[in-house]
């Protein structure tokens, strides 16, 4: 039996390649529901963070002190409500309560952080005085009414786009920039000189 001359896939001595191994693989895509369920999360989150701002006497559309600017701050908040196990609205109603005690806003929200801590402390506390809770179950997510439809998002957003305000990075979804661009509230231009692709 004669050798081939040349190596082939198919000739089992030229070790060139296994065929029956497919190594090129396609990355996986999230599917779009939990896409557009992270992007009202994110959204309600800024709604929450502009709550949370204004309860402190702070403009959420005006110029922000450093430290409360970017996603810096926005991950401290989130671990408060992570961490700490603080509801969105004991959050607002612990930084409220600072105000009275402290009448200038915090540089940022790490000057709430002790704050913060004891409102987690006294609500545990409080739970341990009670350990038959009322109901066991989880509580309901905080109901301020129907969600923002895509024309108030889009005004919103857009709002910060024409601004010259900080713009913290991945702020605009892709729906969102579709969403103002399809209402005319922005221009490609201005999109662009925001940073927004």
């Amino acid at each position: 039996m004669a050798l081939q001359a040349c190596p082939s896939p198919d000739f089992a001595q030229s070790h060139l390649r296994n065929p029956e191994y497919n190594l090129v693989r396609e990355p996986l895509t999230k599917p779009v529901k939990e896409e557009e369920d992270a992007q009202a999360r994110e959204i309600d989150f800024d709604i929450f963070f502009s709550e949370l701002l204004t309860a402190l006497g702070l403009d959420p559309n005006g110029a922000l002190p450093a430290w409360w600017q970017g996603w810096p701050a926005r991950t401290h908040v989130r671990r408060w409500r992570d961490d700490l196990g603080l509801s969105e609205d004991r959050i607002i109603e612990t930084a409220t309560a600072t105000r009275q005690d402290h009448p200038a806003a915090p540089d940022g929200p790490k000057a709430l952080d002790r704050a913060m801590e004891r409102a987690a402390r006294r609500d545990a506390q409080g739970a341990a005085r009670h350990p038959n809770p009322p109901t066991t179950k989880r509580q309901p997510k905080r109901n301020d009414g129907p969600r923002p439809s895509y024309d108030e998002l889009a005004a919103f957003y857009a709002d910060m786009i024409n601004s010259d305000r900080f713009l913290p990075a991945n702020t605009i979804s892709n729906t969102i920039r579709d969403a103002m661009l399809a209402r005319s509230l922005v221009t490609p231009e201005r999109l662009r000189a925001r940073g927004v692709p």
